[in-house]
């Protein structure tokens, strides 16, 4: 009789997360598929789990299809995890399972840590309907169209982050939100731990200008019922800011801009060149 792939979900970090019915798989498993060996190690080592293991992430599902369902058909359970939560949800692991249901396999999904349910259960924000965007786009200009068009979502929207772009992440999000709640988890069930709470701008501000590190997600208010534009009108509010701030500093556009790049969470320099392109358009 062919074993079941098993989608076995994992710690997001803190280690006492990993569920008895979790580790009882990991423990019998003839194999287990994973996105990175070496973190996959840690994990068995904590637990003296001795098992077989191979590697099975985005640059190489396609090719671990064949050999790892090889072993499911021949009888053995495999046990599919990724580095950190449930395989699949912005991991890889969608191509296995998708291949081991078109051949009529066993898959049993082993629940369990998730950063999407994680940060929402403490968001205080509504979660009976959500959506889950999963990583922005790298480049910025798709960004920015990716957030005009998440402006208009009423329902509660998760994101991820890399910490690296972070900063332009929320800068982008300050011009397409506004004034839009946003609860930022950063290693979550970790020893840092942290949460930020307020609008891109106001998060911006306290992570301050230095490198930031660890997992990020983002959780973000949904838009108004009722009428709410499915793009925002970025481009009038940064018009308005500048505006605002230039007649308060007494015509001195320098010192306009520097007051109304802080309070959009922008640079000076980046503040100019939007409001020239906006001029131009």
């Amino acid at each position: 009789m062919p074993g079941t792939l098993y989608v076995v979900a994992t710690p997001l970090g803190n280690l006492e997360d990993l569920s008895p019915r979790a580790e009882r798989v990991l423990r019998s498993a003839a194999l287990i598929a994973c996105e990175d060996t070496r973190r996959t190690a840690k994990l068995l080592a904590r637990f003296g789990i001795e098992a077989r293991t191979v590697s099975c992430h985005r640059f190489n599902e396609r090719s671990r299809l064949e050999p790892v369902l090889r072993v499911v058909r021949e009888g053995g359970d495999v046990a599919l995890v990724s580095d950190g939560g449930t395989p699949g949800v912005s991991d890889p692991g969608s191509l296995l399972v998708g291949a081991a249901r078109k051949e009529g396999l066993s898959v049993s999904p082993v629940p369990g840590p998730s950063a999407v349910a994680a940060l929402l259960s403490a968001s205080g924000l509504p979660a009976d309907r959500f959506v889950f965007d999963g990583f922005l786009p790298h480049r910025s200009g798709e960004r920015r169209r990716r957030l005009a068009q998440l402006a208009g979502e009423t329902r509660t929207v998760v994101i991820f982050e890399a910490p690296h772009r972070i900063h332009e992440a929320l800068r982008d999000m300050a011009e397409a939100l506004g004034e839009r709640h946003l609860l930022l988890g950063r290693e979550l069930t970790k020893i840092h731990e942290t949460f930020l709470e307020g609008t891109a701008a106001t998060i911006l501000a306290a992570l301050g200008e230095g490198a930031v590190r660890g997992e990020i997600a983002v959780a973000i208010a949904g838009a108004p019922e009722g009428g709410a534009p499915r793009r925002p009108a970025a481009a009038e509010r940064l018009r308005d800011t500048f505006k605002e701030a230039l007649e308060a500093a007494g015509g001195d556009r320098r010192a306009a801009l520097k007051a109304a790049a802080k309070k959009l969470g922008l640079g000076r320099d980046e503040l100019a060149r939007r409001l020239a392109e906006i001029d131009e358009d």
